[in-house]
């Protein structure tokens, strides 16, 4: 993959819509561990926090790139972000668990470990859809973090609003896991490199998964509603 070539912004493209949908409990994690603060100091926590954790996540997702450089790793990172994605469609957010801290390191130390614990989707999902590329992995990473955090609120009530956009951000990670299977060299010496056969399996999975998600989803408001009535 060239560097600004087309196929460089359609990675770009990816990694920013994965960050931004997977993002949401990072966000909510800023401002539940920020919350008992100061206002004067709630600002200064989100910077210093959201630093550092802007700094672990961008050596982990490079570690991550290159490990799955190792044979068979990017075949089972595919899978697993297939069940990912499956697992966005139907998790509830748990942002809410996360306790407020006390004090301005203590919020700032909630806020590192929050995201570092949960950030290994984002990690996998974009070292996946950088195809190799760490230039592709700080683009992203620069481009994404800054628009979750500082319009954390805004991601959140549009997600809200526009619900479609978690199937859409699925449908995005299920093609990146797609990506990654069918181009695991084992997998290349048994069917060769094939567009074709790309899409049609990232078309057949995703369809799938979203089946699967609004499937595990229906059941539960049903179950919901018998355990009310």
């Amino acid at each position: 993959m060239e560097l600004f070539s087309p196929e460089f912004f359609q990675a770009l493209f990816a990694i920013v819509i994965m960050d931004l949908v997977l993002g949401g409990d990072n966000a909510i994690v800023i401002g539940m561990a920020a919350r008992n603060l100061p206002k004067q100091q709630q600002k200064k926590v989100i910077l210093f926090g959201t630093g550092g954790a802007i700094l672990i996540r961008t050596l982990a997702t490079l570690v991550a790139v290159y490990l799955l450089k190792i044979p068979g790793l990017m075949f089972a990172g595919g899978l697993l972000l297939v069940w990912m994605a499956y697992k966005l469609l139907t998790d509830e957010k748990h942002g809410e668990q996360v306790d407020s801290a006390a004090s301005f390191w203590g919020a700032i130390k909630t806020i590192i470990i929050a995201d570092a614990v949960m950030g290994l989707d984002n990690v996998l999902a974009v070292a996946g859809a950088a195809h190799g590329h760490p230039i592709l992995v700080v683009f992203g990473l620069l481009i994404s973090i800054p628009i979750v955090v500082w319009g954390s609120t805004l991601v959140i009530k549009a997600i809200n609003r526009f619900p479609v956009i978690i199937p859409i951000g699925s449908a995005v990670i299920t093609h990146t896991a797609v990506t990654m299977l069918v181009h695991e060299k084992f997998v290349v010496n048994i069917i060769g490199e094939s567009a074709l056969i790309e899409w049609g399996l990232s078309a057949v999975l995703i369809a799938c998964v979203l089946y699967l998600g609004h499937r595990t989803n229906k059941k539960k408001v049903l179950e919901a509603a018998k355990n009310a009535a």
